[in-house]
């Protein structure tokens, strides 16, 4: 009872939001009449007004109707940059500021982005159909309530019935608008390419950024350890060799020099290896790296791997460093005794969670530690989490998809039992409101007959008559589109194989 009282609640705030896009659809008409009369700068503001519209509706109805609906537009362009001379360009036009090369960039960008035209399609044709799933049981129930002053005596029952009926189906009609929303304002292939290309430049950029700071410690490390050491080696051999005739106790001390140097020249260069590519990360995957890892921390580290499989080299290598980071930073920063880090496999997902008993107070905004993590993680698509109140303690979530390629396929899922009732009542009632209440009710209008038979909507004061056909006609293809669309949806979102899996994987 409490679930219909919401989705009635909810039916009436989306019904009446749509009324006054009625409004807005004028505005947009007299906007677009302006637009082609040369008043260009009007384009602009209205299309912003519109998106701003679509994303309330998007919002609305991930929060209340439970489709989520992610933007659907364009990557924005990015903003001009100047010529050596200072001047900046667009097409072959130079201004001597970047404001009309951006408005002209954002101009263009919000007129040939196909999702602008998908909102306004949309915003036109949603008070119709928020009107006749939404509003039109409410208009039912209003003649049930002035059913009694109508003179016919079978109004009464029947429109009972209708508004019975019409609040008994409303969480069904919310998810059909729910659908309609989702259908008119998802992404569309090509803005999720084109965010994808975006996102990959962007990441690109930051691994290309990563590995030449990465090639610049490498080579400070190299210049000002072991290869100041080897310099020193050899200088002190060429020492050793003038004073081997003359002094060979000192020789033998400055041998016993070199020979030290040339120890530390080594763990130093193994230490520099090791930060490359731990060679126990290789040999014996990422589970005894991590652990080889909590050996040599001063803290008290427990270590839980559930993997069943390897994942690749260059995500274990990512994930393996990423704790190590977060390891340094529990002791450095954050004061913790001891660290709980959880291995385990979710899926084809590599999940790391790192609990330390902390001071807490992590923030990557404000540490280069933890924004390389996630530039590094970037590159595999991974996420890192964090929870660290003030007072501790610190977790951190590691999400890496797609890491372990040869994980169990997955099984597939069966339908929900709503779903299921929703397909049968489909098929099985939707003739019903579409063929006689709908399509031979209208006939019986339009003919003007006499003998109403059974047809509800005939029954009807005469300003309603034509509205409650036109709701049968909508709800018996309403329900029929559920009927189809539902198995469709759960099909495709479900059934993905190894093979796709594999190929997005080879995307990336």
């Amino acid at each position: 009872m409490r679930r219909h009282v919401v989705a009635i609640g909810q039916a009436l705030a989306l019904g009446l939001l749509a009324l006054t896009d009625i409004v807005l659809v004028g505005l947009s008409l007299v906007a677009a009449m302006l637009t082609g009369l040369g008043m260009i700068f009007i384009f602009t503001p209205m299309i912003t007004l519109i998106r701003r519209r679509t994303m309330l509706t998007r919002e609305l109805t991930g929060r209340w109707l439970g489709t989520p609906v992610a933007p659907s537009y364009l990557p924005p362009p990015p903003p001009p940059r100047p010529q050596p001379d200072g001047w900046y360009r667009h097409e072959r036009q130079l201004y001597k500021t970047p404001r009309w090369p951006e408005w002209n960039n954002r101009w263009k960008w919000l007129f040939t982005d196909p999702a602008t035209w998908r909102d306004g399609l949309w915003l036109f044709l949603n008070p119709v159909i928020a009107g006749t799933f939404l509003l039109m049981p409410f208009v039912v129930a209003g003649c049930f309530l002035v059913a009694p002053w109508y003179p016919n005596p079978v109004a009464t029952p029947a429109a009972a019935v209708a508004a019975l009926a019409a609040l008994v189906a409303m969480p069904w009609l919310l998810r059909g608008y729910g659908w309609w929303n989702h259908l008119m304002l998802s992404p569309t292939a090509r803005a999720v390419l084109a965010g994808r290309v975006q996102r990959l430049d962007r990441v690109r950029l930051e691994a290309a950024d990563s590995q030449a700071a990465e090639l610049r410690r490498i080579e400070r490390d190299l210049h000002d350890g072991a290869q100041a050491r080897l310099v020193a080696i050899g200088m002190t051999l060429g020492a050793v060799e003038e004073l081997m005739g003359r002094d060979p106790e000192a020789a033998k001390a400055l041998l016993a020099k070199a020979r030290e140097a040339s120890s530390t020249a080594l763990t130093e260069l193994r230490g520099l290896v090791r930060g490359i590519h731990p060679p126990v990360l290789a040999e014996r995957g990422l589970g005894d790296a991590v652990r080889a890892l909590a050996l040599d921390s001063p803290m008290k580290v427990t270590v839980t791997v559930d993997l069943k499989t390897r994942p690749d080299s260059p995500v274990e290598s990512a994930a393996y460093f990423s704790i190590s980071e977060l390891l340094t930073n529990a002791a450095r920063h954050g004061g913790a005794d001891r660290v709980w880090i959880d291995i385990s496999g979710q899926g084809r997902t590599l999940r790391v969670t790192v609990t330390d008993d902390g001071s807490g107070g992590a923030d990557p905004s404000r540490g280069s530690g933890l924004r390389g993590i996630e530039r590094r993680l970037a590159a595999f698509d991974g996420v890192l989490a964090i929870s660290s109140p003030p007072e501790g303690p610190t977790t951190a979530v590691i999400d890496l998809p797609d890491a372990l390629t040869w994980a169990e396929p997955e099984v597939s899922v069966p339908m929900p039992r709503w779903k299921l009732v929703v397909v049968g009542l489909g098929w099985c009632l939707g003739w019903l409101p579409l063929f006689p209440q709908g399509l031979v009710a209208m006939v019986a209008k339009i003919a003007g007959a006499d003998a109403f038979s059974w047809f509800l909507a005939l029954y009807l004061p005469e300003p309603w008559q034509w509205p409650m056909i036109v709701f049968n006609i909508l709800l018996g293809l309403g329900m029929y589109g559920l009927a189809l669309a539902l198995p469709i949806a759960h099909a495709r979102r479900h059934s993905m194989t190894e093979t796709t899996i594999r190929s997005l994987k080879l995307d990336r």
